[in-house]
């Protein structure tokens, strides 16, 4: 499974005869369950940060800060592996067993055309899809050539540019696009940047001396990144077409001043291969082969901290995750039909080293994950069955069978076979009020480091894996209605998750254990046209999430990282098709529910507003100005759960770190 995947898809190519249709324009079908970000590369000028933009544009995604750049991201009170990230099909992993580099971290937003956010089990073509899957669909090449050059600076030492080239013809089409940014310390509210917040939490007992950074790194940069995607497509015949892919990403001294270490660099390659047929006969509408590899490298360490001054500790990882999928869809009566196969391969691997400053030898030390491969081989089944003009019945199946190996000798192997699947019925009362229900069932296995982790420190270092884990199974139900007005639209889905086994971080013994838990909420989101230049949108999600019984020596049963209400608000308002101008408000509550015995605690709720006006200065020219948290507000998003390594100190709790306060920005872009 490698290159030879490149002469195996060529040759299904020559092998597949040709037919008399066109691949045509994919469309977005945007389904009740699912929600669609759109033209997220036009939209997000004022940072990279994929997972910082949904977060402002959905009320049911929320961010893990961890840094100026690369932040993790909730979904429905779930994150890490229990979320499936994919680039054009790809999966995506992180290196880091801290989550600095999160798979949603590895595509920037300026090559992101739009995101699809699948809430539930009910998608049954990716592995370990157990609460929600987020699909990035990057640009894609166009007939007609053209492209467009921007700069953007903002607050906070901000700088960045970017390219983008497409064209061709009919046949071959391709896309060339590239940036370079940069980011300083941002500050909060209070005017705090990275060193002064870590400053707070020492006077506070949250963090130790050792945590600061020392004084020739205090005046640091946040992050610098650089970014190339290139594309390929080549419509062979017809009716078929190949589609090739490339992305680049790296970044450099990205500081975590919350956590006890920075990354020196995080590099990552993805590399995509697409295949699509139509209409190859009765039992073969669509065939799609998707092939994908991609490979992270992310070294962190102490360098930068008082702590090592002296010496300090360098944690290197790297992983490669390749996969293949197949996928033949066909039409029974009324019956659209799906069957495929899919395979992947993570191997995850990662060792510490320590390195005397004055000398600049480096000293291997212990592994930190031993060279761990998660091999998945899988079949499923989807069918959508279109019973009468108003009710539509969708039914997955998908059968997994999981091997993880480890060279650590110490350690069990684990195999894991199970099933998922889904019946989803959507029925449409009229054409402006629909109604869809769905039950479900999906299963991840647990990953490398909830196994097998071992931490640093003493000697023998602490073992925080737990290689008897189960993996997680997630029962389902959701519920909602969509309602059309004449100028506006409302949805609102309720949800109830069993979780058997759930996978929990006990901070009291300092190693993963499964619970049962249970998850439940409901998210609302709608639109309102006030007039034809001016419209409002919306949207809310609130969420609670509890476990059966406490965590061995503990008493606390509430789960942790299910962020309290969140509601957005924006308003957009056109002027001439020349002028547009938006502001929205983005609330939430105050945490009253939170697992205080795995580290968390009590955090404000707050309430922020943001601007900003795009001018069309003609020429191929536009301008864009905004402001974030207008007023420099001094708030934090997420809390401070014990499963990720953060600063702490003499108090019991750990650092947490503010977002950034007023942030200007501005864009000037040229289009031709």
């Amino acid at each position: 499974m490698k290159l030879k995947w490149i002469g195996i898809s060529l040759a299904c190519c020559a092998a597949l005869s040709a037919a008399e249709t066109s691949l045509g324009t994919i469309e977005v079908e945007e389904k009740i369950d699912t929600q669609v970000v759109k033209n997220v590369s036009g939209e997000e000028i004022r940072s990279a940060d994929l997972g910082e933009a949904l977060a402002k544009e959905s009320a049911s995604v929320n961010i893990i800060r961890r840094s100026g750049i690369s932040n993790d991201i909730v979904v429905r009170g779930q994150k890490k592996d229990n979320i499936v990230v994919t680039v054009d099909g790809a999966k995506v992993c992180g290196a880091c067993p801290n989550r600095m580099d999160p798979p949603i971290s590895h595509i920037l937003t300026n090559n992101v055309d739009y995101v699809e956010i699948n809430e539930g089990p009910f998608d049954v073509t990716e592995f370990g899809n157990l609460s929600a899957g987020i699909k990035v669909h990057t640009l894609k090449p166009t007939k007609e050539t053209h492209g467009e050059v921007a700069l953007n600076a903002g607050s906070f030492d901000y700088q960045k540019g970017s390219f983008l080239l497409s064209g061709g013809g009919d046949n071959l089409r391709f896309l060339l696009s590239g940036s370079a940014e940069k980011g300083g310390q941002y500050e909060d509210g209070d005017g705090d940047d990275f060193v002064g917040q870590i400053d707070r939490a020492i006077n506070d007992g949250d963090a130790m001396f050792g945590n600061q950074y020392q004084d020739k790194y205090k005046e640091l940069d946040a992050f610098t990144k650089k970014t190339l995607m290139g594309k390929v497509y080549w419509d062979i015949t017809e009716n078929q077409e190949l589609r090739l892919g490339y992305t680049m990403n790296r970044s450099d001294d990205i500081l975590y001043p919350n956590t006890p270490m920075d990354a020196i660099y995080d590099d990552s390659d993805i590399f995509t291969m697409g295949y699509t047929a139509k209409n190859l006969g009765d039992y073969s509408k669509k065939l799609e082969l998707e092939l994908y590899r991609s490979t992270v490298e992310h070294p962190m360490s102490t360098e930068f901290r008082n702590a090592g001054a002296a010496s300090y500790m360098t944690s290197y990882l790297e992983t490669e995750m390749e996969g293949a999928k197949l996928t033949n869809s066909f039409d029974v009566d009324n019956h659209a039909i799906t069957v495929g196969v899919d395979a992947s391969n993570r191997n995850w691997d990662g060792q510490y080293s320590k390195t005397v400053v004055a000398t600049g030898v480096t000293t291997m030390m212990h592994k930190s994950i031993d060279d761990v491969d998660t091999k998945n081989r899988a079949v499923f089944i989807k069918d959508k069955v279109k019973v009468d003009d108003k009710l539509t019945i969708e039914a997955g199946l998908r059968y997994d069978d999981t091997s993880i190996d480890t060279a650590k000798a110490t350690a069990k192997d684990r195999d894991f076979t199970d099933w998922g699947g889904y019946v989803l019925a959507t029925y449409d009362s009229d054409n402006s009020l629909k109604y869809f229900g769905g039950v479900g069932r999906s299963v991840r296995v647990p990953d490398g480091k909830e196994l097998y982790f071992t931490g640093s420190g003493s000697m023998p270092p602490p073992v925080i894996g737990t290689d008897t884990l189960d993996a997680v199974t997630n029962h389902e139900i959701d519920l909602g209605v969509e309602k059309k007005f004449e100028n506006a639209t409302l949805k609102a889905k309720v949800f109830y998750s069993d979780l058997s086994d759930y996978i929990a971080y006990n901070a009291t013994n300092k190693n993963y254990e499964n619970v049962d838990a249970t998850l439940y909420g409901i998210d609302v989101s709608g639109s309102y046209f006030v007039t034809e230049n001016f419209s409002i949108d919306g949207s809310m999600a609130f969420q609670i999430g509890e476990k059966d019984s406490p965590l061995t020596g503990q008493n606390d049963t509430d789960l942790p990282d299910v962020p309290p209400f969140k509601a957005n608000i924006g308003a957009t308002y056109s002027y001439d098709d020349s002028l547009k101008i938006e502001g929205d408000i983005i609330a939430a509550a105050p945490w009253s529910r939170y697992d205080f015995d795995n580290g968390e605690h009590r955090l404000d709720g707050y309430v922020v507003f943001n601007l900003k006006a795009t001018k069309d200065l003609g020429s191929g020219l536009e301008f864009s100005f905004g402001v974030d948290n207008l007023f420099d507000n001094t708030y934090a998003v997420s809390n401070s759960y014990k499963d990720l390594t953060l600063l702490a100190g003499t108090d019991p709790d750990v650092m947490v770190l503010n977002e950034p306060g007023r942030y200007f920005y501005t864009q000037l872009k040229y289009k031709f």
